[in-house]
């Protein structure tokens, strides 16, 4: 899906297939591009949130997931947290993570982003 600037709206706009985003979608869109294509860290954090769509799971439960060392799985649960896409419940140790709100509702999004961006994580597997 092509995204356009849109020339007759206002800051909030981006032209989606004849549809003007709101100011919430470009900004979600934005942060999920951010999150999973700007970093080395991204492909993980993708994987979390996969992960984290069957349900909770403490940071041991999601190292042990994505077959990754605990420090690793940590590290990158709290750049999901500081960006407000995963939230916690509990605490320390058994401290379990869900998704936000605020993630599922824009779940589509992630899920048109990881798709684009899937064959380039599945490269780095290799």
């Amino acid at each position: 899906m092509l995204l356009l600037q849109n020339d007759h709206s206002d800051a909030t706009g981006v032209l989606e297939l004849g549809r003007v985003l709101s100011p919430s979608e470009t900004s979600w869109r934005r942060l999920l591009w951010y999150v999973l294509a700007g970093s080395r860290g991204g492909p993980n954090r993708g994987r979390i949130i996969n992960v984290l769509r069957e349900g909770p799971k403490n940071v041991n439960q999601l190292a042990e997931a994505l077959d990754v060392h605990y420090r690793v799985a940590e590290h990158h649960i709290r750049a999901l947290e500081k960006n407000h896409l995963v939230s916690p419940s509990g605490e320390r140790y058994g401290r379990l993570y869900f998704l936000s709100q605020e993630m599922e509702i824009h779940l589509p999004i992630f899920d048109e982003i990881w798709n684009k961006i899937q064959p380039r994580t599945e490269e780095v597997k290799k």
